[in-house]
């Protein structure tokens, strides 16, 4: 009995504290509600979009990826150019309006492609700010790189034997691909990066690009983010990422969050 004495002095000594400081108050609850957008089938599990609102303000929205569709992915798998998209999917409309975010697209690269670090199996999974007619017009016949890249980032020319010089690693319907300095230098495998998308000198995409070796992990991981300069007017630019696993799924869900209004 004396043993816990203490305990309840200091949690009622507590709780006054709570109940008689001066000008605090507790937050309010949050009422976080999330809405799925679409969905659309990846080698038989459905990736879906989603987004998540407290009271008015869009806070997070992303898509969830199962596990069925990375564990199906195929070893082999037709290599086209451009190279076609297994899912187009659009964004909610409040995550449109609110950061200018259109659709997704996911692509499996069963092989992987140049550079050397990306000569791998992955998952693209472009996060689109123009809408997807737009992105279908681009040709790469517009050579334009934006004035300035996000620290770190690097807009390299590749030259490919089947397709000669790629200009900022511009593949047709897609546009350039921006990824970080250090990594077009590394030596070893990537398992994980945030591409920046640029066409006609300015941002279209950013893409977690995404080692199926790294998914088949099933744990969390984060990749960080960054905001290119010169978006169009009502693009914002979310500046958190995080694949959560969900092993009652299971699968992931892409989540990204720190949006203007938001948290």
């Amino acid at each position: 009995m004396t043993s816990k004495l203490p305990v309840v002095a200091f949690t009622l000594g507590a709780a006054l504290l709570l109940v008689f400081v001066p000008g605090w108050a507790p937050a309010p609850p949050t009422n976080v509600q999330e809405q799925v957008k679409d969905c659309q089938p990846v080698f038989g599990a459905e990736v879906c979009t989603w987004s998540r609102v407290s009271g008015s303000k869009v806070v997070a929205f992303g898509a969830t990826v199962p596990m069925a569709a990375i564990e199906n992915s195929p070893d082999e798998f037709p290599m086209t150019w451009p190279p076609v998209a297994l899912a187009e999917i659009p964004m909610p409309a409040d995550a449109r309006s609110a950061t200018g975010v259109n659709h997704l697209t996911v692509l499996w690269e069963a092989h992987g492609h140049p550079p050397a670090p990306f000569l791998t199996p992955h998952f693209d999974f472009h996060f689109y700010v123009i809408d997807a007619e737009a992105r279908k017009a681009i040709s790469c016949a517009d050579s334009t790189k934006p004035a300035t890249l996000p620290a770190g980032y690097s807009l390299p020319d590749m030259d490919l034997p089947e397709l000669g010089r790629l200009v900022g690693i511009c593949a047709p319907q897609m546009g350039m691909h921006s990824l970080p300095t250090t990594m077009l230098q590394d030596t070893v495998v990537f398992s994980g990066t945030m591409v920046m998308g640029f066409y006609e000198g300015r941002p279209i995409f950013y893409e977690p690009m995404i080692a199926r070796a790294k998914l088949l992990e099933r744990r969390s991981f984060s990749l960080p983010m960054v905001t290119p300069a010169g978006l169009d007017a009502g693009v914002h630019y979310p500046t958190t990422f995080n694949a959560e696993y969900d092993p009652a799924m299971p699968g992931y869900r892409f989540v990204f969050s720190g949006l203007p209004g938001g948290n």
